[in-house]
């Protein structure tokens, strides 16, 4: 679910929560509170679900190219030690 569906989504569960009986102003509670939770929200600086999943997996790739790469050194290393010491 994107950042914005989930603000109009919770605004619109807060506005529900009002009497049917405000009407308009039920409707213009909804539209002002889907802005100030925008606002407020976006001073987060926070990620959807979707965009930290897509990151992790990132990370995790990123993690096993450098466990990779770290035993790519190790094994060059010692090969280089093992062929100073022949010479």
């Amino acid at each position: 679910m994107s950042k914005k569906d989930f603000l109009k989504q919770l605004a619109a569960q807060i506005s529900d929560a009002l009497p049917e009986q405000l009407g308009t102003l039920k409707k213009d509670f909804k539209k002002n509170c889907d802005a100030i939770l925008a606002k407020a929200f976006a001073k987060f600086d926070l990620v959807t679900r979707e965009e930290f999943d897509t990151q992790t997996k990132v990370l995790g790739r990123t993690r096993k190219k450098l466990e990779e790469l770290e035993d790519k050194i190790k094994t060059l290393e010692s090969t280089l030690k093992k062929k100073h010491r022949d010479v």
